[in-house]
């Protein structure tokens, strides 16, 4: 069994993951905590290869490849970076990881959620996150945050899309163990502190 311990951070796009997920890794980094920080899709060289692909804006690609081009990315990123990282005994912090999935392929485009269940196990081997995060912002923020950034293929997909994807975070929270919802509308530092009072709970 692996020895560190892999935290999650999910949600819809510019709801903050990243701003918070450095926050995180700083934080810890103080405490002298051995930290890896990665992404989904990518955090490898072949799986950010598949990451441009999918969310190329001109790209076309059908939920079905979508799905599976995204699970491939995930079988290299946890074989070749996460597994090994937590038998090494480190903090892995993921922005992304199944959960997204089943929200984005799942609730947003309608794929059969078992398919992706059964797909999210063969990729990630088996592992789940000890601690997932999940933020969540009003639908404004989405515009707000977005005015003046580059919107990828997933971003361009209208507020119905954002709202199922919404309401399948909001399901997933019910039945995933050790998952917690952060208010993301709060300011940055307000959000921070949600996230570290969950870590010291959870003992990491």
């Amino acid at each position: 069994m692996p020895k560190g311990k892999f935290i999650v951070l999910e949600g819809p796009d510019r709801c903050g993951k990243s701003t918070q997920a450095k926050l995180l890794v700083n934080y810890l980094l103080e405490q002298g905590k051995d930290v890896l920080l990665t992404r989904e899709p990518g955090g490898t060289p072949t799986a950010e290869k598949i990451r441009q692909i999918v969310l190329e804006p001109k790209v076309n690609i059908t939920p079905m490849a979508e799905l599976l081009l995204y699970e491939a990315s995930r079988a290299q990123h946890t074989q070749e970076k996460i597994i090994p990282a937590l038998e090494a005994g480190k903090i892995v912090i993921c922005e992304r990881y199944t959960m997204s999935t089943c929200a984005y392929q799942g609730y947003g485009r309608g794929i059969d959620l078992k398919i992706i269940d059964t797909l999210n196990k063969i990729a990630t081997l088996g592992l789940s996150p000890d601690l997932t995060l999940v933020f969540l912002m009003s639908d404004k923020y989405f515009t707000e945050r977005g005015e003046y950034l580059f919107s990828d293929r997933l971003e361009q997909e209208d507020r119905a899309f954002r709202q199922k994807m919404r309401e399948g975070y909001l399901e997933m929270l019910q039945c995933t163990k050790n998952s917690y919802l952060i208010d993301a509308d709060k300011d940055i530092s307000d959000v921070q502190f949600q996230v570290r009072q969950l870590l010291k709970r959870h003992q990491i």
